[in-house]
């Protein structure tokens, strides 16, 4: 007698069953083995919330990219100054006179009230600013992180001990604070005070600022995972067998540490364009006319604008809550499918 019977990796199983004495028989043809990347893949895609968020945050990256085409089929541009080439669209105040701060079809999200900026456009190549020095300042923390993250953990000692002290020192500075702090300072050692800063300085100094005091976090973390995994029998048995130092940080180390990376590496960089938009809002930013999430706050938060156009803080509001929000949940959901042990 034969009977399927279903079998974990999708397959199926056929068992003949002979009676007493005979040997049962089993086939299955379509059962494969997946590799740790191959069921972390199929446990994220079962997640719903995780392949949305990820959709979300794919969709505002593509919109960064494609910023230029997007406003070159739109017909303007973030630059282009209308309270001065239209100035029958604004009264004396330099507010639109159209309702819901000018938006039509003409300008979708309205014009900014004061230059006349076209709403739409800025608020694309906002995003595209902010997201360029976010990724930037990602790939340089953990970039750093991993370096000083796995040596400190792999060789110990002396080593260990002085890359831990300084961690432990550059955590103990408020960071937001040295943040305003020093941008006039990074940007002093590359421009005159008198001459006017030109924006790849200003980027080049928040990617500095930023990645001088966030790398710590990861490299602790790494730090920690590399001391677990130096005492596995793995690596004692690469040791043995006369492999250099750096050839097991690369072929052993390291492709054990991409999950706690991944999972930092998500939550990191949302916290970098959150930090960036913070201090292009107080000025020490991206600046106009550079189009900048930031700064689009900070036009928002002045009295002009608070007053008669309360409808330009909801475009840049909204589209930064939807982001941070895609963000976490994608990291949440990398988390859950490398450790499907963890409880959200």
């Amino acid at each position: 007698m034969t009977s399927p019977i279903d079998l974990e990796g999708g397959g199926t199983a056929a068992v003949t069953d002979g009676g007493p004495g005979a040997e049962k028989k089993a086939e299955a043809p379509g059962l494969v083995g997946r590799s740790p990347g191959q069921l972390m893949w199929l446990r994220f895609r079962r997640d719903r919330t995780g392949v949305i968020a990820a959709c979300v945050v794919g969709f505002y990256f593509l919109i960064a990219l494609l910023a230029p085409v997007i406003a070159k089929l739109y017909g303007k541009n973030p630059y282009t100054v209308y309270a001065d080439e239209r100035p029958e669209l604004f009264d004396s105040a330099g507010v639109p006179v159209q309702p819901n701060g000018g938006i039509s079809a003409e300008f979708w999200f309205g014009l900014e009230p004061g230059n006349g900026y076209d709403v739409f456009t800025k608020l694309l190549y906002g995003i595209r600013t902010s997201l360029m020095i976010s990724v930037a300042v990602t790939v340089t923390v953990v970039l750093t992180g991993i370096l000083l993250g796995v040596t400190a953990g792999y060789l110990g000692g002396k080593t260990d001990y002085w890359i831990s002290r300084i961690i432990d020192f550059l955590l103990a500075f408020p960071a937001q604070l040295f943040f305003i702090a020093s941008m006039p300072v990074v940007v002093a050692l590359f421009v005159h005070p008198r001459d006017e800063t030109p924006t790849y300085v200003r980027v080049l100094a928040l990617i500095i600022v930023q990645w001088f005091l966030g790398w710590m976090s990861l490299g602790r973390i790494l730090r920690g995972t590399t001391l677990a995994l130096r005492e596995r029998e793995f690596i004692e048995a690469a040791k043995v067998s006369g492999a250099p130092p750096w050839r097991i940080i690369r072929k052993e180390i390291l492709p054990n540490v991409v999950t706690p990376l991944l999972v930092q590496s998500t939550y990191l960089l949302p916290n970098f364009v959150t930090a960036e938009a913070g201090l292009s809002f107080l000025g020490v930013g991206i600046v106009e006319p550079t189009p900048d999430w930031g700064q689009m706050f900070s036009k928002a938060s002045t009295e002009l604008v608070m007053q008669n156009d309360i409808t330009y803080m909801f475009f840049p509001g909204v589209s930064m809550i939807i982001f941070i929000v895609a963000f976490n949940l994608l990291g949440d959901s990398v988390r859950d499918a490398f450790d499907p042990k963890t409880a959200r």
